[in-house]
């Protein structure tokens, strides 16, 4: 027999959760002032006068150490629960464990031979 009655906390969550910023975006459009002007349309700069373009291109370096940093915060998140339920969830959760993090130290021996992890 299927309840579908439990999921009614989570359905009612999903939709107030996805109208907040609906409505927010809407409201916003409404009472935000319209004002376009060159000056509006300027690049604010310190209150100095722009100088040049304002397009600059990054080296590739900076991207792929922010790349590499967002795997590793990813895999504190993913590690976390497994920490906390070790002993609850048994042997094969840890093997899974093991398996994530060894797929994750390749994946960062691979970016240290590559230079990713290397700043100057």
């Amino acid at each position: 027999m299927f309840l579908l009655y439990d999921y009614d906390i989570f359905w009612a969550f999903l939709i107030i959760s996805s109208l907040i910023p609906i409505l927010a975006f809407i409201i916003s459009g409404i009472l935000a002032p319209i004002s376009k002007g060159p000056e509006k349309l300027s690049s604010y700069e310190s209150g100095i006068e722009p100088m040049g373009d304002a397009w600059l291109q990054f080296r590739i370096r900076y991207y792929m150490f922010a790349l590499v940093f967002v795997v590793f915060d990813v895999e504190t998140v993913f590690l976390y629960p497994w920490a906390i339920g070790f002993d609850i969830l048994g042997i094969s959760v840890f093997i899974e464990a093991l398996i994530f993090v060894l797929i994750l130290i390749i994946g960062s021996v691979y970016a240290w031979r590559k230079g990713a992890l290397e700043w100057s």
